[in-house]
């Protein structure tokens, strides 16, 4: 497994628990990304700076077994900087050559824990993931997009055509939202949609918590997020329409807030709450004690493909929802209330405040917890062998010797 992200990320990963999931079946190696130039000048932490170092001269394990049948592996090179250069020819060469230092590294892991007819799963490691399929030579390479990367501005120069290219060289696309398949069937027919698992232990509805002492003398209903609040994917002018519109209800919000956040009028508003960042073990008691959870969502380049693993969580405590409609939320219009305005806004709300009951909450909970790693990974698996079986007939056909009819 190859991906954007390293293993000690110290948040919540896709790929941490698609790993653990194949691992239970599976010898799986999880590669770090390398380092380049440019990120190794900017590191600050000199403990960070020791531990690069000591890697790049071989001083430090870099083959780690974090548990049965699971590796973590961190490449001792330096990847050259690339994505700043303009022409595309340029960056083919310089990126092409990574490519090459990133594969005789992985290389040699592969000889080193034996592998034999390896399958290579990469976590939409673009750049350097480019080549891997003509370089590694697994029996098959399944690239995975769980974010519309390409709208990111980071990609914007190189990613847009260097995704398409490897989209088309896998041999099979899954991604964890519909929209997102949709995307990379544009330039791979083998692009499936696999749904998106979610860790649901702390969030049980059977386990009763007392009241959180900032929403004790909070007036009922209570309208709630919980999240970060960021405006690059929440709508602050619709929560601005909605609490002015609204002065009966209390919005109460539990995250950690962006600058603009921080300056928004929601703050002048008495009925708005900013409750702070909290711990993740206690974001279950303020779910159970909100009358409808939200999730306002703007509606942009980044976030239009985006699997809201928060919409579980409130399901999984049988709370009404409403979100904002996407083509993401469409799996889940039949449990929650979808709006695109603050006017729908409000009329979604009132209606999940009017009619929720012990039935829609325990199927709500049931379609919840349906959101499996387990079930994400099985999805893969079949996709995997349906592949495969279309192979060998398309083999056979291919090798099959015309029979002359008389």
């Amino acid at each position: 497994m190859i991906g954007q992200q390293g293993w000690d990320i110290g948040i919540g990963s896709n790929a941490h628990n698609i790993a653990a999931v194949f691992a239970q079946n599976n010898r799986v190696v999880y590669v770090n990304p390398p380092l380049d130039i440019n990120s190794l000048l900017k590191t600050k932490h000199k403990s960070r700076l020791k531990i690069i170092f000591r890697l790049l001269a071989g001083k430090e394990e870099n083959l780690v077994k974090h548990s049965e049948n699971l590796w973590v592996y961190t490449p001792g090179i330096l990847c050259l900087s690339s994505n700043w250069i303009s022409s595309p020819k340029i960056f083919k060469i310089l990126n092409y050559f990574n490519n090459q230092l990133f594969a005789r590294s992985i290389n040699k892991v592969i000889q080193k824990l034996n592998f034999k007819n390896y399958l290579l799963f990469n976590d939409s490691l673009m750049f350097l993931g480019l080549e891997q399929k003509k370089l590694l030579r697994p029996t098959k390479y399944t690239y995975y997009v769980r974010d519309y990367m390409v709208a990111v501005p980071y990609f914007k120069k190189h990613g847009t055509w260097v995704e398409a290219e490897l989209i088309t060289k896998a041999d099979l696309v899954v991604a964890n939202s519909l929209f997102l398949a949709e995307y990379a069937s544009n330039y791979n027919t083998q692009s499936y949609d696999v749904g998106q698992g979610c860790e649901l232990d702390y969030f049980n509805p059977e386990v009763e918590t007392d009241v959180p002492s900032d929403l004790v003398n909070l007036k009922q209903p209570i309208i709630g997020y919980v999240g970060n609040l960021t405006a690059s994917r929440l709508d602050i002018n619709l929560l601005e329409q909605l609490a002015t519109s609204r002065p009966d209800w209390t919005f109460a919000f539990v995250g950690f807030e962006d600058e603009h956040f921080r300056a928004s009028r929601l703050h002048e508003l008495t009925n708005v709450h900013f409750l702070g960042a909290k711990a993740p073990a206690e974001l279950p008691s303020y779910i159970q004690h909100f009358d409808v959870c939200i999730n306002p969502q703007v509606v942009n380049e980044i976030t239009i493909g985006n699997y809201p693993r928060k919409i579980d969580e409130y399901l999984a405590m049988g709370k009404p929802v409403v979100a904002t409609k996407t083509k993401a939320m469409q799996m889940f219009e039949d449990y929650t209330y979808l709006g695109s305005s603050a006017a729908e806004y409000i009329q979604l709300i009132e209606k999940a405040l009017a009619e929720n009951s012990m039935s829609q909450a325990k199927a709500r909970i049931a379609f919840a917890k349906s959101h499996t790693w387990e079930a994400s990974v099985q999805a893969i698996y079949n996709l995997l062998n349906q592949k495969e079986q279309k192979d060998k007939v398309q083999a056979i056909k291919k090798n099959a010797q015309p029979v002359s009819s008389y």
